[in-house]
């Protein structure tokens, strides 16, 4: 169905049908279907992401652009079609999005453009691998992601894995706190680092509830504090690759990147390819596993907040 906000967004209806209802609902990115991951674990890890939302309460909608349509909410066919064609669907972030409507083309929306379709659907919470952030060597590239501009205007709360680890973490948490994005360490006191539990930096706020965090966004919004916060949630112990090991893959896919020229949107799915080649298939090993705790992190998160905002409606 074409929801009445936005007549080039299409909401699918058991999305709506949950968004009517008051459910819990969460959005899911697609360019970690066509960008993240080789087929065909892309495809396996979507439909393992979107029944982990399931087994927690929630309704997935999995976002992308489909025949020039913004999509909350996708039909099977449409994630296999994503995930089969990979990196020839374009990556698309808000500045790319006028040329897909008009178009009629597909695309695989990135954290930020995720985040805009979401809040259009009306949908709260989202989750992902990691966002983006500032790049290494940003002090001359000025290769910021778009992602962080988002999160400082779009009100959505992104549950992640932190920042990816091959970016500029400490940069990445100042900026951040420059534009007013409040960071949540879920049951951490530092940021965690993608596939490490840890990175050494430490972070201002801490909760451990799936409803202490669905609290803190109600009060956020409800004070009219517009704009995204990020709830970082550390990989699990089980899968976590200590932050010493995975620095040295990271370099040296760095410097492999700086050598064959590689930049712009193209250095991001370099490094997480040749970071998983470098440590023998552990990297996405790890990557699947914490879009999956993520998720259902988002989930629990989603159903504390529906049945707080229920739980009021039926007070007042």
């Amino acid at each position: 169905m074409t929801t009445r906000f936005n007549p080039s967004l299409d909401v699918h209806p058991e999305v709506a049908a949950a968004l009517a209802r008051g459910a819990a609902v969460v959005a899911l990115e697609s360019t970690i279907i066509s960008h993240g991951m080789p087929w065909p674990q892309n495809l396996e890890t979507a439909l393992r992401v979107e029944q982990a939302v399931r087994d927690s309460g929630a309704v997935p909608a999995t976002v992308a652009v489909v025949g020039g349509r913004m999509k909350a909410g996708l039909t099977l066919a449409e994630v296999q079609a994503l995930a089969r064609a990979g990196t020839q669907v374009p990556k698309v972030s808000r500045r790319d999005l006028p040329f897909l409507l008009a178009n009629g083309g597909m695309g695989a929306t990135t954290v930020a453009t995720t985040m805009l379709i979401a809040a259009q659907a009306g949908i709260r919470l989202f989750a992902t691998g990691g966002i983006g952030g500032v790049h290494r060597g940003a002090a001359s590239s000025f290769d910021i992601s778009a992602d962080l501009q988002e999160l400082a205007r779009t009100s959505v709360a992104v549950v992640c894995a932190g920042a990816k680890a091959i970016l500029d973490l400490r940069l990445t948490l100042e900026y951040l706190e420059t534009h007013g994005v409040p960071v949540v360490g879920y049951g951490t006191d530092e940021l965690p680092a993608f596939y490490s539990r840890r990175s050494g930096l430490g972070l201002s706020w801490r909760l451990d509830t799936p409803q202490a965090v669905a609290a803190m966004l109600r009060a956020k919004w409800a004070a009219g504090l517009d704009g995204g916060v990020v709830i970082a949630n550390p990989i699990a112990q089980q899968h976590d690759i200590p932050h010493e090991r995975i620095a040295g893959h990271i370099e040296q896919a760095l410097q492999e990147a700086q050598k064959q020229g590689v930049e712009g949107a193209a250095v991001t799915p370099f490094l997480l390819s040749r970071v998983t080649t470098l440590s023998g298939g552990d990297s996405l090993a790890s990557n699947i596993e914490l879009v999956l705790g993520n998720a259902r992190l988002a989930a629990q998160v989603a159903v504390a907040f529906a049945q707080a905002e229920a739980d009021e409606a039926s007070a007042g």
